[in-house]
């Protein structure tokens, strides 16, 4: 269904049916989103331009105008509604740098300047601009065109990055004549969910060219993995004990079967598999007939992983096998999200936590801010942090326990006040962040595991979440001004609270609260399935979150106006405190 839409045209986030105007041109959908096969490649060895920030391997070099979200409203088949938009996103990015690659792709097609964090920053009111870490973390923010020292940053954060499997530094391994693929856990998946899936693997590669050490991404779309269930022939206790998985041992995908022997030549030079010129030999382990590979140290990369997914990836990446030095990649479900219940009103797909409130931030972002114009009249900062690593605790130099937004905060702030005394620190004491994650949306087949008056419904608005803990960053104040942008558009909001006798999770709204020290609260559209292989949510919850977040963007600097509650004046307190005798003899 999706795959039928057009790309929006460059100035507007309508999906139009004719073009604009010679400024604008009608676009099919040819770009990264559906054809599939295309790998972008992006080099260490120069930064990134807003007018060439991807080279596209047999495709086209212009950049393509980002998806528009689309209004609430909707607009028959004329406009794309945010949900459609939000699986586009989704369904492209299996992996975090590809959410920040199709991320950096739409900001500098409308315009925003590409920075780089290992050079000097030219900053000015009005500019639009945004910078990468690790590939994997993006930044991106609009300076009011009326900004002065001092003024805040109105933010959105999110991440990039879900649970899954990621290959181990040696994933080559052979169990009972299968070829497969040692992984490691990332983050706390619901594991039982990724058997009997499709799988495939995505990711970036290094590959050495012509003396230059490149970044290139990659995602085979074909299914070549599967880690498939125990027959209950063979486990008949599942049903009286239930499902019980070790990790290390049930959680192994197979990649193909010892007897295809071309699969497990070395990819470099393949005819000399097994001849005695000191390779090494494969030696019988753990018993029961299973075998693994026995490396050297000194074992070259080819020989950590199969050759057939080597091959494989350099035949995506138009490279030789031997030129891929290094990767880091997911393992991947290959079905695509999509639109489901018979009113059209669930989005399924995996990813959901949290590339949905990534893609609405995003699209928020956009929308407001397509062009320089858009920022004659704002005096603050508007700006998007979308940071890995969350799934794993956050601390790392890409994660939001790492100095990505302090090292934003105070450059921007330095830069534009010219070095003015207090301007950073009045800048963060004038700012405001909205923490936003996914959200857990009570379960009809399992409601007592929510608070009943804290239950958070589908099509019902984004969730805003409470702990007097401090797993969650919201407060009375900062909960309110949120509640109230929405108010002013008669958008609904919904309230979560974790029961007393239930552990809380937590995300990145304490974690950036607590190292900046700037107001925040916690939100995120509510959903179901968190962390399994595939989710769920309501699309108008999506649509919500979108248009909330637009509202932040556009209202908040005039909300704001008023709300300085530490520097309200002292209570007038009336009358006088008498010490009324006891009586007693002391």
């Amino acid at each position: 269904m999706l795959a039928q839409l057009q790309r929006p045209c460059h100035s507007h986030s309508i999906l139009h049916s004719a073009p604009c105007g010679p400024a604008t041109r009608r676009l099919s959908l040819q770009g990264p989103l559906c054809d599939r096969r295309t790998q972008r490649l992006i080099r260490f060895s120069s930064p990134v331009q807003a007018s060439s920030s991807v080279t596209l391997q047999g495709a086209s070099t212009k950049p393509v105008a980002p998806d528009g979200a689309g209004s609430a409203s909707g607009n028959g088949a004329s406009q794309m509604s945010a949900a459609e938009g939000c699986l586009r996103f989704i369904n492209y990015a299996w992996t975090q740098f590809h959410a920040v690659e199709e991320a950096s792709r739409r900001l500098a097609s409308v315009g925003f300047q590409k920075l780089s964090e290992k050079q000097e920053w030219k900053l000015q009111p009005g500019g639009r601009y945004y910078f990468t870490r690790n590939l994997s973390t993006i930044v991106a923010f609009a300076v009011g065109a009326k900004y002065q020292p001092g003024n805040g940053l109105h933010m959105i954060g999110a991440h990039t990055d879900s649970p899954c499997l990621k290959l181990k530094p040696v994933s080559k391994s052979i169990k009972s004549n299968y070829l497969t693929v040692n992984c490691e856990t990332y983050g706390g998946g619901l594991w039982h969910t990724w058997f009997d899936r499709d799988l495939s693997v995505a990711g970036r590669v290094l590959v050495q060219q012509g003396g230059k050490l490149q970044h290139k991404l990659v995602k085979i779309e074909k299914p070549i993995m599967r880690i498939p269930m125990l027959a209950i022939h063979l486990n008949r206790d599942i049903l009286s004990e239930g499902f019980k998985m070790n990790k290390q041992t049930h959680l192994v995908p197979i990649l193909a079967s010892a007897v295809k022997k071309a699969a497990n030549k070395p990819a470099a030079n393949a005819e000399n598999n097994g001849s005695a010129d000191g390779q090494t030999k494969r030696q019988k382990v753990d018993g029961a007939g299973d075998a693994a590979d026995q490396l050297p140290t000194t074992a070259k990369f080819e020989d950590k992983h199969h050759s057939g997914l080597l091959k494989m990836l350099a035949d995506q990446l138009q490279c030789s096998p031997a030129d891929i030095v290094d990767f880091e990649l997911n393992v991947c479900d290959t079905q695509d999200g999509v639109i489901g219940g018979i009113e059209n009103e669930f989005m399924f797909t995996g990813r959901l936590d949290n590339l949905g409130m990534s893609y609405c931030s995003l699209a928020a972002l956009l929308d407001c801010y397509p062009t320089e114009a858009h920022l004659a009249d704002e005096s603050a900062i508007k700006a998007i942090a979308l940071f890995d690593h969350e799934e794993v605790g956050s601390a790392s130099a890409q994660g939001a326990g790492g100095p990505v937004m302090h090292d934003t905060i105070h450059r921007v702030a330095n830069i534009l006040s010219k070095g003015q005394e207090g301007a950073v620190q009045r800048a963060i004491q004038n700012s405001f962040l909205v923490s936003a994650d996914m959200a857990h949306a009570v379960h009809p087949n399992y409601s007592d595991k929510h608070d009943a008056e804290h239950a958070p419904l589908f099509q019902k608005g984004i969730v805003i979440k409470h702990n007097q803990n401090q797993k969650y960053a919201t407060n009375a104040v900062t909960a309110t001004l949120f509640r109230e942008l929405a108010h002013k558009r008669g958008i609904p909001t919904q309230e979560f609270s974790i029961r007393n006798d239930m552990l809380c999770g937590s995300t990145i709204g304490p974690i950036l609260a607590s190292g900046i020290g700037c107001r925040t609260l916690d939100v995120g559209a509510p959903q179901l399935s968190m962390h399994s292989i595939r989710e769920m949510c309501g699309t108008k919850d999506i649509e919500y979150s979108y248009e909330h977040f637009k509202a932040f963007f556009q209202d908040f600097t005039a909300l704001d106006t008023n709300t300085d509650f530490d520097g309200l004046s002292p209570p007038n307190i009336q009358g006088t405190m008498i010490d009324t005798p006891c009586n007693h003899v002391h």
